[in-house]
């Protein structure tokens, strides 16, 4: 779960996501993510937003996927 933590403030989701009260509330609030969706769908989401959603507003990264799957398993457990 550190290497979730890690790669979500490296990769600067809390530019435009809370968790807590950390971040900015630009896009969704993720501090119960994780009650809602399970870590398959998020490493997917994380992977190409567009594709599960092409409406989003929240652009494609390019992420490893290391940290698809460290962020993906970070975001499960907020809840």
């Amino acid at each position: 779960m550190e290497a979730g933590r890690r790669a979500f403030a490296n990769q600067g989701c809390h530019r435009c996501h809370i968790i807590g009260k950390t971040g900015t509330p630009i896009g969704p609030d993720l501090s119960h993510v994780g009650a809602k969706y399970r870590p398959e769908y998020l490493a997917l989401w994380l992977r190409d937003p567009s594709y599960l959603r092409p409406s989003t507003h929240m652009p494609a990264f390019e992420l490893s996927e290391d940290d698809v799957r460290a962020l993906a398993a970070f975001l499960a457990t907020q809840q």
